[in-house]
C-alpha cells in the first residue's frame, strides 16, 4: 500500500460544499526494538549502547555502560566467541562489526587508565558466599556486590580466574590483563579468598552466617578412555597439562605429540604442545570437523600453527613413539562406526582431550540438591538448586561452557539471589520484537568494511606464549563503532526530521530523539519509509 493509502476522504455534507480534508487512519510511533547482536549475546550486553557511546567519542561511558552487564570486557575481547557477530546484520552488508575487538579496546583502556567500578551506595546486611573463583563465580560476586551485599568468593586455586588462569593459555589471553581486570573486584567490596576447597558446604555456610549461597566450581576433572599402552608414563590429560603450563612450568613433551578429542581444550593442547618445542602435533578425533565440539576459528588457529588434525580416527593403542588409530566412516544417520582398517602414526607424547566434568561431589551431602546423569546439577530456571538459598551456574549446570556464558550464569544468578535475599521475586522484562535485516531500511549506509586486528605471524608465534593478536587503536575503534546500524533503536539522524512534509516531527535536543505533532500529522509514513533502522512503526490510529 502506498503512503496516500492510509487517508480516506469523507463523504460532502452538502450540495455545493468542498470535498473535506483526509482523515488520518493511521499514526506514526516511535519504539525501541532489540538489536540482534543484544539477543546474542549470553552475558546480556547492551553492546549498541556501549557502541553508542564510543561512537560519540565518550569511552569511558562506554566502559560503564558495558560494565553494567560484564566486568570483565579486556577478557572477553579476547576469549569470547561472539555469537552477537553471528547475528550481526551488517553481515548482510559486507560484514559483522567486530564487537569483541572494540570490546578489547575498552577494556584495556579501562585497565590502562585505571577506572574503577563505583561502591553502592547503601549495604544490604546480608552475606553471600560465593563457591569458584572463576568466571561465573567472579560475575556473581560482582554484580551481588554491586547490589549492596557482603560477598565472600573461595576458591580452591592459588590465584582467582578458574580456567580463564589455567586452561586458557596465555597467548590467547595474558596474565597481566587478567589480574588486571580481577583487581577491581576487592576496591568494591568482594573479598577473594585462595587456596580454599569447599568440602562441607552447609558448615562453611553456618560457619560464616552466609544468607545465601552461590556455586560455580567449574570443570576441571578430566574425562578418560581406556587406551592400551606400553608406557602409561607418556599419556597426559590436557587439563592438568594446561594448568602446569600456566603455572609456569615447561614440561617436556618430545617433539611429535598427539591430542585425542576435538573441543577447544584440544585445540588449545595442541597449539601449546607447538609452543613446547613439538614439532610434528596432530589432533585426533572420530568425527567430522562439522560435528567437532571446538569453535571453527579455534581449529583454523591451531591448523595455520602446523597443527594436522586427522578427522574421523580413533585410538586404539599407544606403543610410544606409536600410535594406533583406526579409520572411521560415517552411516546414514551420519554417525560415525569403525571400518576395522588400522594405520599408525608416529607420536613421543599421547594428550587426552575428551571432555572434562565438574567436583559437584560435595554438593550430594546437602538435601534436595538434584543431579543430571552427567553430574551437572539441576536448577530452576532463577539458577536456584532444590536446596533454598543455595544457587549453582557455570560449568556445572547444564549449559554450554564458555567463558561469556558462566559471566551470563553469575549476571543471572545474582538478580535472582537479591531477590531471594530481599523478599522479592525477580521478574526479568519483557523484550523487544528483534529488529531482523528484513525491518531495516539500509539506503542510509555506505559500504564500510572491518579493519581487522593485527596477528603475529604463524611461523613466530608458536616461538613463546606472547599473545597471538593485537589489540584497536582508538581511531580503529571508533571507526569500528560507527560501523554499527543501532538496529531497531534511534540514532538521531535527523532523517525523519528532514522527510516530514508537514513539520510534524519536533526534534528534542541531542540525546533526546523526537516526538510526533499529531495535529499537524497526516499519517503519510514517509518517515516510517525513509527511517534506515526501523525506529518509526505506522499503528492505527486510536479509537
Amino acid at each position: 500500500m502506498s503512503p496516500a493509502g492510509d487517508l480516506t476522504r469523507l463523504p460532502d455534507l452538502a450540495h455545493g460544499m468542498p470535498e473535506a480534508g483526509p482523515v488520518r487512519t493511521r499514526r506514526p510511533v516511535y519504539l525501541d526494538l532489540l538489536p540482534p547482536c543484544n539477543a546474542g549475546c549470553p552475558a546480556g550486553e547492551n553492546i549498541q549502547a556501549w557502541l553508542a557511546a564510543i561512537d560519540a567519542g565518550e569511552p569511558e561511558r562506554a566502559w560503564r555502560q558495558l560494565t553494567a552487564d560484564n566486568p570483565m570486557p579486556a577478557i572477553h575481547g579476547r576469549v569470547c566467541y561472539h555469537p552477537c557477530e553471528s547475528v550481526c546484520n551488517r553481515a548482510e552488508l559486507d560484514s559483522a562489526v567486530s564487537i569483541h575487538a572494540v570490546e578489547r579496546f575498552l577494556g584495556d583502556l579501562a585497565i590502562e587508565r585505571r577506572w574503577q567500578f563505583d561502591r553502592p551506595a547503601e549495604r544490604s546486611g546480608h552475606r553471600v558466599l560465593v563457591v569458584g573463583g572463576g568466571p561465573s563465580g567472579l560475575s556473581a560476586a560482582y554484580h551481588l556486590a554491586r547490589l549492596g551485599h557482603d560477598v565472600e568468593v573461595r576458591d580452591a586455586g592459588a590465584e582467582a580466574g578458574g580456567m580463564m588462569r589455567y586452561g586458557i593459555p596465555a597467548y590467547r589471553l595474558p596474565r597481566d590483563v587478567l589480574d588486571g581486570e580481577l583487581a577491581r573486584l576487592e576496591p568494591l567490596g568482594v573479598r577473594i579468598t585462595c587456596g580454599h576447597r569447599v568440602t562441607d558446604l552447609a558448615a562453611e555456610q553456618a560457619e560464616g552466617r552466609f544468607d545465601a549461597v552461590f556455586v560455580a566450581v567449574g570443570a576441571h576433572l578430566s574425562r578418560h578412555v581406556d587406551i592400551p599402552a606400553r608406557d602409561a608414563s607418556r599419556i597426559i590429560d590436557a587439563v592438568p597439562f594446561l594448568r602446569e603450563v600456566a603455572s609456569g612450568a615447561r614440561p617436556l613433551v618430545g617433539r611429535r605429540v598427539a591430542v585425542y578429542g576435538g573441543g577447544n581444550t584440544a585445540m588449545d593442547a595442541a597449539r601449546t604442545a607447538r609452543r613446547l618445542g613439538a614439532d610434528d602435533t596432530m589432533i585426533v578425533y572420530r568425527r567430522t570437523r562439522e560435528r567437532m565440539p571446538a569453535h571453527e576459528e579455534e581449529a583454523a588457529e591451531a591448523e595455520r600453527e602446523g597443527v594436522r588434525i586427522n578427522w574421523l580416527h580413533t585410538i586404539t593403542a599407544f606403543d610410544g613413539p606409536e600410535l594406533t588409530v583406526e579409520v572411521m566412516e560415517l552411516d546414514e544417520a551420519g554417525r560415525p562406526h569403525p571400518t576395522g582398517r588400522l594405520e599408525t602414526l608416529a607420536a613421543d607424547t599421547l594428550i587426552l582431550a575428551v571432555g572434562q566434568d565438574a567436583d559437584t561431589g560435595f554438593l550430594r551431602q546437602l538435601p534436595g540438591v538434584e543431579f543430571k546423569p552427567d553430574g551437572t546439577v539441576v536448577v530452576s530456571a532463577s539458577m536456584m538448586t532444590g536446596s533454598p538459598g543455595v544457587f549453582a551456574g557455570g560449568d556445572m549446570v547444564p549449559a554450554e561452557r564458555t567463558v561469556t556464558v558462566g559471566v551470563g550464569h553469575g549476571k543471572k544468578a545474582a538478580r535472582f539471589i537479591d531477590g531471594w535475599l530481599r523478599g522479592q521475586e525477580s521478574t526479568p522484562a519483557a523484550k523487544h520484537q528483534l529488529a531482523g535485516f528484513g525491518l531495516l531500511h539500509l539506503w542510509y549506509f555506505a559500504d564500510a568494511a572491518q579493519p581487522g586486528q593485527p596477528e603475529r605471524d604463524p611461523g613466530q608465534r608458536v616461538a613463546d606464549f606472547t599473545e597471538v593478536t593485537g589489540g584497536l587503536t582508538a581511531a580503529q575503534a571508533g571507526y569500528e563503532a560507527g560501523r554499527c546500524l543501532s538496529c531497531g533503536n534511534c540514532f538521531e539522524c535527523d532523517g525523519c526530521l528532514g522527510a516530514c512534509p508537514e513539520d510534524a516531527v519536533i526534534k528534542l535536543g541531542p540525546g533526546n530523539r523526537y516526538r510526533f505533532d499529531y495535529d499537524r500529522c497526516t499519517g503519510c509514513g514517509i518517515c516510517y519509509e525513509q527511517c534506515p533502522v526501523h525506529a518509526i512503526e505506522m499503528t492505527d490510529e486510536p479509537r
